[in-house]
């Protein structure tokens, strides 16, 4: 299975500041992006996640912002999972042009697992399965 996933995504105006720059919160919006996508493609959609009862809150957030993305480029988001524990998954974060030849920015997002009512519990098996490549 795949624990790394590449997505593109055009910037548009209402991302952008008066310059034309990226506002620097949309960066962790496209985090989101990424890391929805490539959960989907390895089978955990995360509606179905919440419908079993589990959840993925955003606990720490890291970005380091090196070049500016401007508005109408194409940038690419690359998400790779790099650490699947008891009861949290971490998630790594590139965005670069579109040639690949810049990195705009890099960082990172912790979840834990939680109940509805926002209790941490251990990651669910089928999931964890999903995340190693054994299902």
């Amino acid at each position: 299975m795949k624990k790394k996933g590449e997505y593109k995504i055009r910037v548009r105006y209402a991302d952008t500041d008066a310059m034309g720059i990226v506002y620097y919160a949309n960066y962790l919006k496209w985090f989101e992006i990424g890391r929805s996508e490539l959960m989907r493609e390895i089978g955990i959609v995360y509606s179905g996640l919440e419908t079993s009862g589990y959840y993925l809150p955003v606990v720490e957030v890291g970005c380091h912002y090196l070049l500016p993305a401007k508005y109408d480029e194409i940038v690419v988001i690359e998400t790779e999972i790099t650490g699947i524990r008891r009861a949290s998954v971490r998630f790594d974060y590139v965005i670069r042009d579109q040639e690949k030849e810049r990195i705009l920015a890099e960082g990172f997002t912790l979840h834990p697992f939680t109940s509805k009512e926002g209790k941490i519990v251990r990651a669910p098996k089928h999931i964890v399965d999903k995340i190693n490549g054994e299902q």
